[in-house]
């Protein structure tokens, strides 16, 4: 009994297109959670929904990883992320919060939340545009899936106990939310120098320190979620801000040095030409 032919226009997918594949489905997955959440904000859970949202996130930083160790990243994938990213990490936790704090706070609560949702389209169509540009290592302005888990997992880290103890005598719940809304969407959108989280590895001083910091984070989130995501989140934000901060008041005391991707430029002082200096006139004497 003879093999029976295979079919014409019919063949097995090899590993290539299974590889490309993969980063896509994570992507598409990352969707999914973004969309559960909006759908568990809307029925009152934002616990579950906070979680949703730390899962999409999880899932973007594996389908880029995916896509860079198997050499499969492709403009579609790229653009396919950028348009996830901006419901799971912009529409998601903005909807979270109008319906947490913003639906009732009058005719115009809602623009606090559009407004967010604004600066993370904005902040992914400038990473599209500037993509493979900037400072190695770093990011020009706030990545969005920090900004949009920071505000997803504060009200898990409002129920906690030590939360209530510590604003027991204040209340100013949808004042402080407004400003981190305006806050996160300023910063996402400026200039402001976010660092990337270092790969993992065993052979590099960097290697073993992004391997640390992965640890930490895994061993705090497994221990209490609810307490750590917050304040990290927050912490990273400041950590742009103080830098930035500092870079300004070093560029002050040196006397106007220039300062180029975030960084004190040494040279600037000796290149740039003196205030009343003309070149032209020097060149004349000579």
């Amino acid at each position: 009994m003879g093999l029976m032919p295979s079919r014409p226009g019919l063949r097995r997918p090899d590993m290539r297109q299974v590889v490309v594949v993969v980063p896509s489905a994570f992507t598409l997955g990352n969707m999914f959670f973004g969309i559960w959440a909006v759908v568990s904000a809307y029925r009152g859970n934002f616990t579950a929904a906070a979680w949703y949202i730390v899962i999409a996130g999880l899932l973007d930083m594996l389908d880029g990883r995916v896509a860079r160790l198997s050499g499969s990243g492709t403009r579609f994938g790229a653009k396919l992320d950028s348009l996830v990213d901006c419901v799971s990490f912009g529409v998601a936790p903005a909807l979270i919060m109008f319906f947490l704090e913003f639906q009732s706070a009058g005719k115009f609560g809602w623009l606090i939340c559009y407004m967010y949702m604004v600066a993370v389209a904005v902040r992914l169509a400038r990473y599209n545009v500037q993509h493979g540009t900037g400072k190695p290592g770093w990011f020009t302005g706030m990545p969005s899936p920090s900004a949009g888990m920071t505000l997803a997992v504060f009200y898990p880290f409002s129920q906690t106990h030590w939360y209530r103890q510590a604003t027991a005598y204040m209340d100013f719940q949808r004042e402080g939310l407004t400003i981190l809304m305006v806050l996160l969407s300023l910063l996402m959108v400026s200039t402001v120098k976010y660092p990337r989280m270092p790969a993992v590895g065993f052979r590099s001083a960097k290697g073993l320190l992004g391997l640390a910091l992965s640890l930490l984070i895994i061993i705090g989130i497994v221990i209490s979620p609810s307490l750590i995501l917050f304040p990290l989140g927050i912490a990273y934000l400041a950590f742009g801000m103080l830098r930035q901060a500092l870079l300004r008041l070093l560029d002050r005391h040196e006397g106007g040095m220039a300062v180029v991707d975030g960084e004190v430029d040494p040279d600037f002082r000796r290149t740039a030409p003196r205030p009343g200096f003309r070149r032209g006139s020097e060149e004349k004497r000579e």
